[in-house]
């Protein structure tokens, strides 16, 4: 089943026509719960990975040798979603409390170094058939695969991830690897990703309001801040909340292709390629809600009447706190390393 972005509340460009000399497109890709195949364009499911190659691997020393185990994770989110819909009576029973206590325990890996490689997990695929916003890769590639330690332990601080973007041409895979390597523990149950088919739609956007002209950016807070002191003064409890420009008119929220990113947690920064200096373009934006609980305009059309708590995040994956991972690639030369934002 498709999904459809309802209208937006307001038009944008009747508001502020300056905008349409800005306005550009993301692909929203609607992941949900599915049984994607290798063939598939998707997030968490199998991917089209030669059996003649070796497997992704994190080579940074850090320790991995305890942690929950990837199967207890995903036994535990089926557990929790069928006690949630059981009627009449929701929630999880005193029998289910028992297991998902046992399945929330963390293991130690026996002989399990700092300096052994780790091998990543696959988290999604993305084949350019599928999305209209996914620009060709190096050397005419067709698919991005995309890869994630399952542990922060990287970076300057310690405490960073370590993402791997491999670029590939699907129809020079004659033989897929069928059991990859996979951590036998992780460190955080959000970097394991539940298997989900895509539903790939391309809607209008519109850059960050902090990277518009001053002049521009500055009406459209006036604007912002009038419409809360108007919501602030009708004190009803039932009214809407208000409309803003960048949470429902410009840049939707989700796993998404292309587009702008948001930099709603920090001051937007440059983020040019550290190769060729050029000013990187968004290339992926993972994110840990496809909508939020509060004027929610962004939930598809097919999808109203669904709970939010329990729809808003089909791929279970968390990105910080609760936050979105932008990654940026280089529009002159694909190929050169990538960088990410958390926001």
């Amino acid at each position: 089943m498709s999904r459809t972005t309802p209208s937006r509340p307001l038009e944008v460009e009747a508001l502020f026509p300056e905008l349409s000399a800005y306005r550009g497109t993301t692909t929203r890709l609607h992941p949900r719960p599915g049984r994607p195949g290798a063939a598939d364009s998707s997030v968490g499911g199998p991917l089209l990975w030669p059996a003649d190659e070796p497997w992704p691997v994190c080579t940074e020393p850090h320790s991995h040798a305890r942690g929950q185990r990837p199967t207890d994770i995903h036994r535990l989110r089926q557990i929790l979603a069928s006690a949630w819909l059981r009627e009449p009576n929701p929630g999880p029973t005193d029998g289910d409390r028992q297991l998902l206590e046992q399945l929330r325990q963390k293991h130690h890996v026996q002989e399990a170094a700092a300096t052994d490689p780790l091998p990543l997990l696959g988290l999604a695929q993305f084949y350019r058939r599928d999305i209209p916003d996914l620009p060709t890769g190096p050397d005419d590639c067709d698919l991005l695969q995309v890869f994630w330690c399952p542990f922060d332990a990287h970076g300057p601080t310690g405490h960073g991830m370590l993402l791997d973007l491999r670029w590939r041409r699907s129809w020079e895979v004659v033989e897929v690897q069928a059991a990859p390597p996979q951590p036998q523990v992780v460190g955080s149950d959000g970097y394991v990703p539940e298997p989900c088919v895509l539903h790939p739609e391309q809607v209008a956007t519109y850059p960050f309001a902090g990277l518009l002209p001053e002049d521009l950016c500055a009406r459209i807070d006036a604007w912002e801040e009038a419409l809360e002191e108007e919501a602030e003064q009708s004190a009803d409890d039932d009214e809407a909340v208000p409309v803003g420009y960048q949470y429902d008119l410009s840049i939707p929220p989700g796993w998404r292709v292309g587009g702008f990113a948001s930099w709603h947690a920090t001051d937007p920064y440059p983020m040019n390629c550290r190769t060729c200096a050029t000013p990187m373009h968004l290339l992926l934006t993972i994110d840990s809600s496809e909508w939020d609980g509060g004027s929610g305009s962004w939930k598809p059309l097919e999808e109203q009447d669904l709970p939010t708590h329990r729809s808003a995040t089909p791929t279970e994956v968390t990105v910080g706190r609760w936050g979105e991972l932008n990654i940026f690639a280089c529009p002159e030369e694909p190929s050169h390393p990538h960088r990410w934002s958390i926001q």
